[in-house]
């Protein structure tokens, strides 16, 4: 019974996203002049010292949605994660080559807010008309 509930649950997370990714538009639509876009991605416990976990995200430009939304990595934080889809337009729009940003985690841990951030450094290039 758990098992059915938790892939149903997960069945209707990925369809939300497919709906959002759908409503943002393509990437490339957006901004045709945007060639490449790399985001290094760091995940912070508040207080502590040093990142949790770090990846490296090459975004493929031509295929991806216009949505940056990266999920926690705390396995027990509820319905949350990040959004940085606006932050990471409005950099893009402006011509900016690099850009940083930090975002606290949305979700909740038992009964208190997730104590997690997000740190996120960007670097991107352009081609002709930008």
């Amino acid at each position: 019974m758990m098992n059915r509930r938790a892939t149903l649950e997960a069945t209707e997370r990925k369809a939300a996203r497919r709906r959002r990714e759908e409503a943002a538009g393509q990437l490339h639509a957006a901004l045709p002049a945007l060639r490449s876009l790399r985001l290094v991605v760091q995940e912070y416990r508040e207080g502590a010292p040093s990142a949790e976990c770090e990846h490296v995200r090459r975004v493929v430009v031509e295929h991806a949605p216009a949505l940056f939304e990266l999920p926690c990595t705390d396995a027990h934080c509820q319905d949350g994660g990040y959004d940085v889809t606006h932050e990471v337009l409005r950099a893009l729009r402006a011509g900016q080559r690099s850009f940083e940003g930090r975002q606290a985690c949305q979700g909740r841990r038992g009964g208190n807010e997730c104590n997690r951030f997000l740190r996120y450094v960007a670097d991107a290039s352009y081609g002709p008309g930008l």
